[in-house]
């Protein structure tokens, strides 16, 4: 499975994905941070998953349309917990990603919302 890992993202998260076999691509190594849709439409050129902490990719998705190849948020999760969740996660729904759904995982729950209620 391809990644598009955002830069607000460890660099750890990046290091155990790609130990772990996962093709990754940080933002955090780019030269310039090119903005939210520009991101999200290397990701999406690229069949790439994106991960992020920031709630405006799934905007971009859901209000404005902006085509996308699956998207995973993290929210209020230790930085500590970043890597297992996203190991933990990546497998278990990685179906629905790879049609292109949105994953958000919080502390307490996982929701899915399916590519095709976008």
């Amino acid at each position: 499975m391809k990644i598009l890992l955002d830069t607000n993202m460890s660099f750890r998260v990046r290091d155990d994905l790609i130990a772990a076999g996962y093709d990754v691509i940080w933002t955090g190594d780019w030269d310039v941070d090119p903005g939210d849709e520009e991101i999200l439409a290397t990701a999406y050129l690229e069949n790439r998953i994106l991960i992020t902490q920031d709630k405006d990719f799934g905007e971009l998705a859901i209000v404005k349309g902006q085509p996308h190849a699956g998207i995973v948020r993290l929210s209020n999760l230790a930085t500590t917990q970043h890597s297992n969740a996203c190991l933990e996660f990546l497998n278990r729904f990685e179906s629905e990603l790879l049609t292109g759904a949105i994953v958000t995982i919080d502390s307490r729950r996982v929701r899915i919302r399916p590519a095709d209620t976008l």
